[in-house]
Parts: C-alpha cells; sequence; structure tokens
C-alpha cells in the first residue's frame, strides 16, 4: 500500500457554509429546546411518572452505541491489522468522538436540573450502573484522543496498536454498560436479561457502520477527493453481516422470552398487541432497519451502486432509531412488576400501559445532539488532517479492480 498524505479540507464552499448554518439551525431549535424545558419543567413534555425516559434519550442512547461503533473501522486497522482500513481510521476516531459528545449532551440537558450534574461528577454510587457509565463515556473520549494522537502523529506511530487495544477493550466495556442499564433493570418485564449487552454491542457494529459509510461518501463526494469502489464494497459487506448479526440476536432475544412463561404478556405487546410498538417493531426495526438493508448490501443487482449502499444506511440509522425507541419507551410503558405473580391496581394507574407522546421540544433537543455530533466533525475535518487526499483504489489496494460505482 502506498503511502498516503492526508489534508484538512478547505471548507470555503457555499455548500459547506450552507451545512454549517443548518447544523447551526437544529443546534439553535435544540438549545431553545432545553431551555424551555428548564424554565417550565418537564411537564411540558410527554414524559410523565411511567416514561421518565423520553425521546431525548433514544437520540442519546442511540448515539452513544453508534459511537462505540463508529470505531469499530480503525480497530479492524490497528487491532486485527488489516492495512486497508487504515487510511479510514482517523476519521473513524474523530465520528466515534462526535457521537458520544452529542449523545452526553442531549443526556445532560435532558436531566431537568443540568446543575445536579455536579452532584453526578463528585458523589459516586459505585453499585450503580450509571456512576460506572459516567466514567466510562467520559474516558472514552480520553481514550480515542490519545489513539488518535498515535496514529496521528508519526513520532508515536509505534504505539498505535497499544492504543488501539486500549480503545477497543473500553469501547466494548461501554456499550455492555450502556447495554446493562436496561439488563439490570428488573422491575421491568421488557428489560431484566443478560442479553442485553452483548444485543447492544451488536447493534453498536451496525449502527456505528452506516454512520460511517454516510459520513464518508458525502466528504468525499461534497470535497471532489475520489473514493474507490472499493473501500466502499468493503465496508457495505461489513453492515451488511453487522445488520445480520443485530437480527439474529433479536430474534434469539424474542424467542427466549418467549420460551419463559413469565414472559408471555410482554411479547405479546411488542410482537403483537402494542399498536405503535408493535408497528415500530415490524415496520421499522425489522423490514426498514434489517430486511432492506440486507437485500441493498447483498443482492447482485445493487452491489455497484453507491447511491444503494449509502440508502441501506441510511435505513440502518432509521431502523436503530424505531429500535430505540421500542426498547426504551416500549420497555416503559409497560407496567412495573411491583409484586411478582399479584395483580395491582389503583387509582394511579398502577398494572396499566401508560401513554406517551413525545413533544416537539424532545424531538428539537435530540436533533440538537444530532447537530453538535454533525459540527464536531464537520469543523474537525477542516481544522485537522483527518482525510487521505485520495481513497482511490489504486491507492488504497492496488490488487483490487477498479470499479466505478452507478449512481
Amino acid at each position: 500500500m502506498k503511502v498516503l498524505d492526508y489534508s484538512e479540507i478547505e471548507g470555503r464552499s457555499g455548500s459547506y457554509i450552507g451545512w454549517l448554518a443548518l447544523l447551526g439551525v437544529f443546534l439553535a431549535l435544540g438549545g431553545a429546546a432545553a431551555l424551555t424545558m428548564e424554565h417550565y419543567g418537564h411537564a411540558i413534555t410527554g414524559m410523565n411518572n411511567q416514561v421518565v425516559w423520553g425521546m431525548p434519550h433514544v437520540f442519546a442512547v442511540f448515539l452513544i452505541v453508534a459511537a462505540s461503533g463508529a470505531l469499530n473501522v480503525a480497530s479492524i486497522a490497528s487491532v486485527f491489522g488489516k492495512s486497508f482500513y487504515k487510511p479510514l481510521a482517523p476519521l473513524s476516531g474523530l465520528l466515534a468522538i462526535a457521537l458520544l459528545v452529542g449523545g452526553l449532551a442531549v443526556l445532560v440537558l435532558d436531566l431537568g436540573r443540568p446543575d445536579r450534574l455536579i452532584v453526578a461528577m463528585t458523589y459516586y454510587n459505585f453499585k450503580s450502573i450509571f456512576a460506572w457509565n459516567i466514567i466510562l463515556y467520559t474516558g472514552f473520549i480520553a481514550v480515542v484522543y490519545v489513539y488518535l494522537w498515535m496514529m496521528m502523529e508519526r513520532r508515536f506511530n509505534a504505539h498505535t496498536k497499544k492504543a488501539g487495544v486500549a480503545a477497543f477493550s473500553w469501547r466494548l466495556i461501554l456499550t455492555t454498560g450502556t447495554g446493562s442499564i436496561f439488563g439490570f433493570l428488573v422491575a421491568r418485564s421488557a428489560y431484566d436479561t443478560a442479553l442485553m449487552a452483548p444485543m447492544f454491542i451488536i447493534m453498536s457494529l451496525a449502527f456505528g457502520t452506516a454512520i460511517y459509510l454516510v459520513t464518508i461518501i458525502a466528504a468525499y463526494r461534497w470535497t471532489g477527493r475520489e473514493l474507490g469502489f472499493s473501500v466502499i464494497a468493503r465496508l457495505r459487506s461489513l453492515l451488511g453481516t453487522f445488520v445480520a448479526a443485530v437480527l439474529l440476536i433479536v430474534a434469539i432475544y424474542h424467542l427466549t422470552n418467549l420460551y419463559i412463561t413469565q414472559k408471555h404478556d410482554v411479547e405479546r405487546f411488542i410482537l403483537a398487541d402494542g399498536g405503535v410498538y408493535t408497528a415500530l417493531f415490524w415496520v421499522g426495526q425489522v423490514f426498514i432497519g434489517g430486511v432492506l438493508p440486507l437485500w441493498l448490501c447483498w443482492h447482485k443487482r445493487w452491489q455497484s451502486s453507491v447511491t444503494a449502499t449509502v440508502v441501506a444506511s441510511l435505513f440502518v440509522v432509521l431502523g436503530g432509531l424505531a429500535q430505540m425507541y421500542v426498547i426504551i419507551i416500549g420497555g416503559q410503558v409497560l407496567p412495573l412488576e411491583m409484586f411478582p405473580g399479584f395483580d395491582v391496581t389503583s387509582g394511579f394507574s398502577d398494572g396499566q400501559v401508560a401513554r406517551y407522546t413525545p413533544s416537539v421540544y424532545e424531538l428539537f433537543l435530540g436533533l440538537g445532539g444530532v447537530a453538535i455530533a454533525g459540527l464536531v466533525v464537520s469543523v474537525g475535518v477542516k481544522i485537522l488532517r483527518f482525510l487521505p487526499v485520495s481513497l482511490a483504489d489504486s491507492a488504497v489496494d492496488p490488487h483490487v479492480k477498479s470499479a466505478a460505482g452507478k449512481q
């Protein structure tokens, strides 16, 4: 493989400035939503005593999980020694940090009392998975920062593998911790399973790869740089594999619940009688986020289409958001199992399926987190050399025949 040159993007075009302006609009909307929720309280949102994690948490958890998966490209290069992916690694690290920062920003601004974050940062209950995740999230940013430093500073390139192994291990622990937030909640029948941790790890691979594909294709198309089809083809193949793995682990999760008599009510709600949650599961999660991407990634008709790859990636993102909505919101609307084996009824909606309708404030706050991630990446590639000047087939893999992608 040739030694590739890296450079910043110029960032002077009207399209780039327009893109930053669009991100600025969503940032402003997100900021306004956070201030409004801070002033009036969560009473103006769709959240209530039964559903305490709303749409902002759907976006936040999705971004945090995707951040771990976005680092997968860099991990393949340094940890598993696949030199083909080495030119793609710096952008992978930047995208991982950006997505995590965007997700954490949404979480902090949705606390209701953001000033209470100081308490969470100074007092730790190490029996709580939430306390551990604060350390995991902030530590991930520090570890990936060092990893990027080792990659991009030639004097320290010899330490890249060690930093890569550390980042790879940390991100697995981070995603395990995020999944364990739900797996350890025994009062929620839809959660309370050890499968949550591996399921979140596999989901992170699919979500992160999809976002990385969209990012790198957009970056090279908008800047006029050459992006060889071999890069897209390999990433598309990875995406298809991860999507298939997500469908498999989701099937195992539901088959396991169907085997357990205690979980039958949960499964009936999600798979058949849950209304919008059932629709989101079958149409959003399974069909749009699973079946369609697999068809676009693996069918011969679309193997040479860059557009099909982008569409498949966007479908994975939409399906991932639907999956998070079903897990987070669908798991909460089901009644708490306060006294196993007994029916509970009261005037406080105990034993009843809760109602939740997300407000526009929650939607704008979530989109604001996405805008933060986009802004970090957009400014990062302008300031530092994250992108190779060319990713032509002849530069990244001379042994692969060039294939011109159909539009």
